[in-house]
């Protein structure tokens, strides 16, 4: 159940107390992939995970609408791409848990597919779990699956999107995403990351190679995302909250 699909009396009636949050950000992905990678993508796992889910165990969890927005000031200087303070972030992303609670809903995973929002959802989940707002976690897809080289807006991400959304691949422009691609993230010395911005190591805004990352791979990556997903799910609906 979509809770912009729903209206209020449905949502009265759910007998469900589990609820996915998907979250993501509105960043740069290279020339070559749209803006909206991270949550596009988190929508579409989080939705592939509640259908699974509701396979083999009945009643959906309720899916709350995607937030776009997430902490992503590192790529400012590419252009299109928004971002909030993390502690705009944890207010929003806390008070809508708190909201779902409220109604019901006191176990939400909050589905992520940004690396920057991390941080600041571990202390946002860790908040809500502590006061008795809800009890909540964060879900990182790419934390989830076994892929070595996730870079951004390189193969594993641009595979997904090849995957779910080709349309927005503009494939006409991987080879100049690859040409000023970043081998890895950042500028490391003895264990620190010297970079603060992306531009500063990174002339097309990617990091690893997109064209090393076809629909197939995509596939396999978003199928074992959502998978993952389920066995979450399946834990924090059995998890006792006395």
């Amino acid at each position: 159940m979509h809770l912009s699909e729903a209206t209020w009396t449905d949502i009265r009636d759910a007998t469900t107390d589990l609820a996915v949050l998907p979250v993501g950000s509105t960043e740069q992905h290279g020339p070559h992939a749209p803006l909206g990678v991270d949550w596009l993508t988190a929508e579409a796992i989080a939705e592939a995970g509640v259908d699974r889910y509701a396979d083999t165990h009945g009643e959906k969890p309720l899916v709350g609408p995607t937030i776009p927005v997430g902490v992503a000031e590192e790529h400012r200087d590419f252009d299109g791409t928004l971002w909030v303070s993390p502690d705009t972030f944890r207010s929003y992303v806390g008070e809508t848990v708190a909201s779902l609670a409220s109604h019901g809903f006191e176990r939400v995973v909050i589905v992520n597919g940004h690396g920057g929002n991390v941080d600041a959802l571990n202390e946002v989940c860790a908040r809500l779990t502590r006061d008795g707002d809800a009890y909540a976690v964060q879900y990182t897809w790419f934390d989830a699956v076994d892929f070595a080289s996730l870079g951004h807006g390189g193969p594993a991400e641009t595979a997904v999107m090849r995957h779910l959304h080709p349309e927005l691949v503009r494939e006409d422009r991987t080879d100049t995403a690859a040409e000023g691609a970043a081998d890895s993230w950042g500028e490391w010395v003895s264990g620190t990351n010297l970079a603060v911005d992306s531009s500063s190591f990174t002339e097309s805004g990617a990091v690893g190679d997109p064209r090393e990352g076809d629909a197939d791979l995509g596939e396999e990556l978003f199928e074992k995302a959502a998978a993952a997903l389920v066995e979450l799910l399946d834990a924090v609906e059995r998890r006792s909250l006395a």
